[in-house]
């Protein structure tokens, strides 16, 4: 069986340019519909035209879903349907949730303070944020951030015996709403405002700060 990327007209020189747009617009919109992950712009261009923009198409699917429940949003390289933030509560009342959302354990404070010294300092090893909280972060520590599909192992450290460094993943992207690590709160508007000490962390009282950087980078998940 030949396989469908073969099968389908994506030029559709035949077309009307108007229409050619629409049905190239239904094409894109239902392939991100039906995706569980965010949908790169190499998976999209496999439906559309070779001289298709890509992004003047996500800029007028966006138009027509102004005033609908759900946008589309650019995360972990992508794009993916996601509902309004202005209907979360609508969504957990539904569900019978509270409003942390959350159905597993949700991270500690302490935890959120690893999860963001691995997102700004990466590549980092264990023995880097032990430094920098002043006391060991345990592996168990890791491995639950892991587990939620956060974290990664990345490169080896060049130190000595090699050790494992972590590095945040595309799922931490996509869950906390960004495009890119570029997207991250600014370090140093996060100082500014009293969000984050990157001195004190430094220092080696990661454990004592009183942060709440953690819940500005999860407001832009709130839309989940």
């Amino acid at each position: 069986m030949r396989p469908y990327a073969l099968l389908l007209d994506s030029e559709l020189a035949d077309m009307p340019p108007d229409l050619r747009w629409r049905e190239w617009m239904g094409r894109v919109e239902a392939v991100i519909f039906a995706a569980s992950e965010p949908v790169g712009r190499e998976v999209l261009a496999r439906v559309v035209g070779r001289n298709c923009n890509i992004d003047l198409l996500i800029d007028d699917i966006r138009e027509e879903l102004r005033g609908r429940p759900y946008e589309l949003v650019a995360v972990a390289g992508g794009w993916q349907h996601r509902t309004r933030k202005s209907f979360r509560d609508a969504i957990l009342a539904a569900q019978g949730l509270n409003s942390d959302g959350a159905a597993s354990k949700p991270l500690s404070q302490f935890e959120s303070l690893v999860l963001i010294c691995i997102a700004y300092y990466q590549p980092i090893t264990r023995a880097e944020l032990g430094a920098i909280f002043g006391k060991e972060v345990s592996r168990d520590t890791i491995a639950f951030i892991r587990s939620l599909g956060f974290v990664a192992s990345g490169p080896r450290s060049p130190q000595p015996g090699a050790p494992y460094t972590y590095v945040t993943t595309g799922a931490f992207l996509a869950h906390f709403g960004l495009d890119t690590l570029r997207d991250l709160p600014d370090m140093e508007a996060l100082e500014d405002a009293g969000l984050l000490s990157k001195a004190k962390l430094m220092a080696g009282q990661g454990d004592s700060v009183v942060s709440s950087a953690d819940e500005e980078i999860d407001e832009s998940s709130a839309g989940e």
